[in-house]
């Protein structure tokens, strides 16, 4: 059975933004360019939270800076 993608995280990775979608666990699912039009059509309509620097984003971040996250922008989708 697929994992249902509940958040998509709009983060810098060493320079290139990243989309990163992970399911309610917080846990990955699947990665892909920002600038994909799948990100615009996913993202119509919602306003992002600013930062995943919390302890909830901690272990689905790691590899991230403290600034990237900060920086982050967490949609929550509709599922």
């Amino acid at each position: 059975m697929q994992r249902r993608a509940k958040y998509l995280v709009v983060i810098d990775s060493a320079g290139e933004m990243v989309a990163r979608m992970f399911d309610a666990q917080r846990r990955l699912i699947v990665d892909f360019d920002a600038s994909s039009s799948e990100v615009a059509v996913m993202t119509q309509g919602l306003a992002p939270a600013r930062g995943a620097a919390g302890a909830a984003w901690h272990d689905a971040l790691q590899g991230h800076s403290q600034r990237e996250r900060e920086q982050a922008e967490v949609y929550t989708l509709d599922v």
